[in-house]
């Protein structure tokens, strides 16, 4: 059981560091960063939507048949705070008017983070071969996640340095503290209680790429987005088929 926990501990890690990786890449690249900010906007939004329709939400429905409800909580639940942070910061501060475009997919990113670390207790708990492909598929979509939630950010008005912190704790650190909250509580997390977890972090992430990434790329009319969109896609479907 002890080398369980420091082998989950040490791959959750890995996940934040390949983050973390993506961040201070597009950190220290920032003006080319921001040239393929729409790029990366199609990229994310094909990861996340297609990993979410392909991967989560199954996975949710066969853990609790009744985790479709929850997909609902978490698209929902990230409208009702964008509308409210609209209403209630951005428009009261104009200074801060466009501080939604990256907090609101930060968020949803970094729920989903949380939620993977939660998978790499249980996983590596079943076995140590099913917490390796655990990891194998999910750190494939950790560095796109890490470089858009900062590019995000830093639309929104964030200045670069508190972009940076913001999307680090969200996007890398969130992971490894996921695992270390759910380890001693793996006896209580059950199949059904995860499923549901799955399917809000589904619904936040499906809301964050058809409502936030997909309509902001597309004001753009760069290209090659529709190229970066199907990039998106593709390693989806790789993650998808590495946890078959």
């Amino acid at each position: 059981m002890e080398n369980t926990f420091w082998t989950a501990l040490a791959t959750s890690s890995l996940a934040a560091v390949v983050t973390s990786v993506g961040i201070y890449t597009v950190r220290k690249y920032t003006d080319w960063g921001q040239r393929n900010i729409t790029y990366f906007m199609c990229f994310a939004a094909g990861v996340l939507i297609s990993a979410s329709f392909l991967h989560i939400i199954p996975k949710s429905l066969a853990m609790n048949p009744n985790a479709a409800p929850y997909l609902l909580v978490g698209f929902l639940g990230l409208h009702l705070f964008n509308r409210f942070f609209t209403a209630f910061v951005c428009q009261k501060n104009p200074e801060k008017e466009q501080y939604g475009i990256g907090l609101v997919p930060m968020i949803g990113i970094g729920f989903h983070s949380f939620i993977d670390g939660f998978i790499y207790s249980i996983a590596f708990t079943v076995s140590i071969f099913t917490g390796v492909l655990a990891t194998a598929g999910m750190v494939l979509h950790e560095f796109p996640e890490g470089i858009i939630t900062y590019l995000l950010l830093v639309k929104g008005g964030f200045h670069e340095r508190k972009a940076m912190t913001l999307s680090f704790f969200a996007a890398a650190l969130s992971t490894p503290l996921g695992m270390l909250i759910s380890y001693p509580l793996i006896s209580d997390i059950n199949e059904q209680m995860l499923g549901a977890l799955l399917s809000v972090s589904a619904g936040a992430l499906i809301y964050v790429g058809a409502t936030h990434l997909l309509p902001r790329a597309e004001q753009e009319h760069k290209k090659y987005s529709f190229v970066a969109l199907a990039g998106g896609v593709l390693v989806a479907i790789i993650i998808v088929l590495s946890k078959a």
